[in-house]
């Protein structure tokens, strides 16, 4: 399956792995930061900050920054106060951008993805332009010495899932949000282990990019907005070519 969910799946399979854990632990800090700050320290009564420590707990990060994370939510230690917000705008060729931010500092987090899209050929647009071409789904990741297709289609259909997308070493389980719960229970009954659950942002139309001068100016755009610490993550319905996505990240 190409598109965006593809690229980031290959982006980071050929990045440097230490960076890319250290940008993934400091966003996962700011998330579970905000859980704590908007619903309380415990993950018992708190079930965003449950999700987030669990995403955290699924991507290796160490039980003590998840700990330091939630007492700088609650005020137990001093920290930065983020707040979310959301930038919208395209990259070249009509692709479409959906951004998702925590910042401490709205005004200069604005500026700088102006200037990101301004600067690679893209713009930035007012809220609305793009969110409406978008559906958060939950995205359920099963390594695929775990289960074969077949076995997944039977155990997780009659639960909610809408789509099961090869990623190549993986299956992506695509669901409803609320309907993450009982596929998670089935794959369970089914003795058939989650790698990792979240939730994205998904194109209802994908905008085909067949060659690779066109593909790499929409890259340069969104990796470029993938490197800003602000940036939590970045939605895009780009489809290009699985040959010519290997090729951007040899």
């Amino acid at each position: 399956m190409s598109g965006h969910s593809k690229w980031h799946s290959i982006k980071h399979q050929k990045g440097a792995a230490d960076a890319a854990r250290g940008k993934l632990f400091a966003r996962l800090a700011r998330q579970i930061e905000v859980a704590a700050r908007s619903g309380g320290g415990d993950i018992d009564a708190n079930a965003n900050l449950r999700s987030m420590v669990q995403k955290a707990r699924s991507s290796s990060m160490p039980k003590d920054n998840i700990d330091r994370a939630i007492k700088r939510g609650t005020g137990e230690l001093e920290g930065a106060r983020y707040e979310p917000v959301t930038y919208e705008g395209y990259a070249p060729h009509g692709v479409a951008v959906l951004i998702e931010c925590l910042t401490d500092n709205r005004n200069r987090t604005g500026s700088e993805v102006k200037n990101i899209f301004t600067r690679n050929g893209g713009s930035l647009s007012e809220p609305g332009a793009v969110a409406w071409q978008f559906d958060r789904k939950g995205l359920i990741v099963i390594d695929k010495a775990s289960s074969t297709e077949d076995a997944l289609m039977l155990a997780t259909l009659e639960a909610g899932a809408q789509d099961i997308a090869d990623h190549g070493e993986t299956w992506q389980v695509v669901v409803a949000p609320t309907d993450i719960p009982a596929v998670e229970a089935a794959l369970a009954e089914a003795d058939i282990p989650v790698a990792s659950t979240d939730t994205a942002m998904v194109a209802d139309q994908l905008v085909p990019l067949n060659d690779a001068m066109t593909a790499k100016s929409v890259l340069r755009v969104i990796d470029s907005l993938e490197e800003h610490d602000d940036i939590q993550h970045v939605f895009a319905n780009f489809d290009i070519p699985d040959e010519i996505l290997e090729d951007a990240y040899a």
